[in-house]
């Protein structure tokens, strides 16, 4: 019967979770093909030094160690998971322990993560809940946000205690002898009542607790910032391997720049006008840089070191691309086409034209986010779309035009200045 049940409670679980991705996957669709190169050696090293390795967490060493730890433990925790599955499917117990040595090891560490990661999330509560810390503020930080903060740590929370608590009771009901290690557990189980019958009973709650509290979270994660949990690993994979200040060009414009430098510009073949310049709305961006929206976890790194938010303007970087995700969230649902948009309705044009390009923000960003590339591609819609800029950027572009440089003189007095 408990194999049955957990079948049925499994299967619903998974249905959850991939009618979730199929909407996810129709979101992907929306959005516009970039090519991919083929250096996967290099992603490779890039996804273990920052994906696994927590390196950019690290710049903040007191609580970057304190995520890392986190994120360890649950690399550990999650063989212990899946073990559960199996012995939920089986009718079996700890049905990994015939890994023997391996067993020991990975039982040992999952035990002392699982206390590591507990007293994490206790410490990242309190800082919520109690601190005021300035990167946790701004515009885009709703109240729905802060929720979404605090429940998903809760279920963290709840997650090791059962974990614990299973761990004790099950030390407790195998006298014995148990498969695995439980160095802390055990201390937790020396101390606790030794009637069978009550062990019997907590042990069995415990672990459906655990096991439900992981399929319960693992279908909140998709509409929570915590999504990282799921994307941050392919997302640092599918990283910009360029420089950070490489800003791509527009095939479409460059392709017409270099047929008007080669002089063949009135003999090539017409080619079919691009739909749009630029970025407006979710369908004009990548599925990069949706990847990217579904991967920010809003830490507000990127909002800190932003030279023009310090200095009092409207852009917040993390702003972007929780505006990317709201929108495309919103444009999933919609029956038929809305009059509005991401640029306009969700992001101004003010915040735009305060970037610097500096990169700071994606210097910053653990996760390996472009803020800047997504911004210059809204800046190419308004310029080359709407004719729309800052008049001090017109009036370069008229000069350009007329005078083949950002400044007003003609080429032929160009060198008056070195008269005398």
């Amino acid at each position: 019967m408990n194999q049955f049940l957990f079948a049925i409670v499994l299967m619903i679980s998974i249905g959850l979770l991939l009618w979730t991705f199929r909407r996810i996957q129709a979101n992907f669709k929306r959005t516009k093909a970039v090519p991919f190169d083929s250096k996967i050696k290099e992603r490779l090293n890039l996804t273990f030094k920052v994906a696994f390795g927590q390196t950019k967490i690290l710049r903040k060493p007191i609580i970057g160690l304190l995520h890392a730890l986190v994120f360890w433990g649950f690399i550990v925790i999650t063989i212990g998971s899946l073990e559960m599955v199996v012995d939920g499917l089986t009718g079996l117990h700890r049905s990994f322990g015939v890994l023997g040595i391996v067993y020991d090891v990975i039982s040992a560490s999952g035990d002392v993560f699982a206390f590591v990661v507990l007293m994490g999330i206790m410490v990242f509560l309190f800082r919520r809940l109690a601190l005021s810390i300035k990167r946790f503020k701004g515009i885009e930080v709703k109240t729905k946000n802060k929720l979404d903060a605090n429940i998903a740590l809760t279920f963290i929370l709840l997650l090791m205690v059962s974990l614990i608590g299973m761990n004790s009771f099950d030390i407790l009901l195998h006298e014995e002898g148990l498969a695995g290690i439980y160095p802390l557990s055990s201390i937790v189980a020396s101390g606790l009542s030794d009637n069978n019958g009550v062990i019997a009973a907590l042990f069995h709650f415990f672990w459906w607790l655990h096991i439900l509290l992981i399929f319960a979270f693992a279908n909140y994660l998709p509409y929570s910032k915590h999504f990282h949990v799921f994307m941050s690993v392919p997302n640092v994979f599918f990283s910009n391997l360029k420089p950070l200040t490489f800003l791509p060009s527009m095939p479409e414009v460059q392709k017409e720049v270099q047929l008007m430098m080669s002089g063949d510009a009135f003999n090539a073949p017409a080619d079919e006008a691009p739909s749009r310049f630029g970025v407006k709305d979710v369908e004009d961006v990548s599925w990069k840089n949706y990847m990217d929206a579904l991967t920010c976890t809003q830490c507000g790194r990127c909002t800190e070191v932003c030279p023009a938010n310090i200095t009092g303007k409207k852009l917040s970087p993390r702003k972007i691309f929780v505006d990317l995700r709201s929108r495309m969230d919103e444009k999933g649902k919609l029956k038929a086409e809305d009059s509005k948009a991401l640029l306009g309705d969700y992001i101004s044009k003010e915040e735009l034209w305060a970037c610097t390009t500096c990169n700071a923000c994606a210097q910053e960003c653990p996760l390996n986010i472009s803020h800047p590339n997504l911004i210059m591609d809204m800046r190419r819609f308004l310029v080359l779309e709407e004719g729309s800029a800052p008049e001090e950027l017109n009036t370069m572009f008229a000069n350009i035009e007329n005078n083949g440089a950002p400044w007003k003189y003609s080429p032929e007095d160009r060198l008056k200045w070195t008269e005398g």
